[in-house]
């Protein structure tokens, strides 16, 4: 596991706690952490494997469309 850590700058301690959860919400750290959470039967994990897989796609395709549009 890899290591997170904020420098906290003039004692600004709500601008150094907005940066670590933005860090680790980056990092899946919560998303890991829910879904350890509670048991996940297989045929639950395949069907949510394969909707992230479909989600990354649609993404990646409407970006591929908008740098065809720019052009």
């Amino acid at each position: 596991m890899k290591e997170i850590a904020v420098k906290v700058e003039d004692n600004d301690l709500e601008k150094a706690m907005r940066i670590l959860k933005k860090k680790i919400q980056n990092d899946g750290l919560f998303k890991r952490l829910r879904l350890k959470k509670n048991y996940e039967k297989p045929s639950e994990y395949r069907r949510r494997k394969k909707r992230e897989a479909q989600r990354r796609q649609r993404i990646a395709e409407a970006k591929k469309r908008m740098r065809t549009r720019r052009s």
